[in-house]
């Protein structure tokens, strides 16, 4: 199940919506990304997040669905937020169920993963430097992220 959406999630709602979906499963992996307050050299008051919708809704089934091939799994959960958002707020949850741990760690770093680098978002971060400058500036993907979406492939 996919949500791209404004408003917040409750992790506790979303987790026993998953074990209900899973009653046979032996492991439950349940991933939350939360919006920092610091990028590079700069202070983030903010950071708002667009996206093409269903386009982006299709790649997120597609990343999904790529998961299910790979490994045995018995439900999956993704919420991606959209919008104004400020520092800690919750961004994204990707929730795996599957008999077994290592299918669900596995797979839910290999959503997380591919999603960074994959579906289209885009973020703009609104920022204070140390000279307490204010400004904004539109966030590129990181080295690291394509890297580790490279080593899945």
């Amino acid at each position: 199940m996919i949500s791209v959406q404004s408003k917040d999630f409750d992790f506790s709602v979303e987790y026993q919506q998953l074990r209900q979906r899973s009653l046979q499963s032996g492991a439950i992996v349940m991933f939350v990304g939360l919006v920092r307050d610091f990028s590079d050299d700069s202070k983030v008051s903010s950071m708002t997040l667009e996206h093409y919708p269903g386009m982006t809704e299709n790649v997120l089934n597609g990343i999904v669905q790529q998961a299910k091939e790979r490994w045995p799994l018995d439900a999956v959960r993704v919420i991606h937020r959209v919008g104004e958002l400020h520092a800690s707020d919750q961004i994204v949850l990707v929730g795996v169920s599957s008999a077994h741990r290592i299918a669900a760690y596995e797979a839910s770093q290999f959503i997380m993963d591919i999603l960074k680098t994959e579906a289209p978002f885009w973020k703009k971060e609104s920022t204070e430097n140390i000279q307490g400058e204010a400004g904004e500036r539109w966030v590129d993907a990181k080295a690291s992220d394509s890297k580790q979406a490279a080593d899945w492939q």
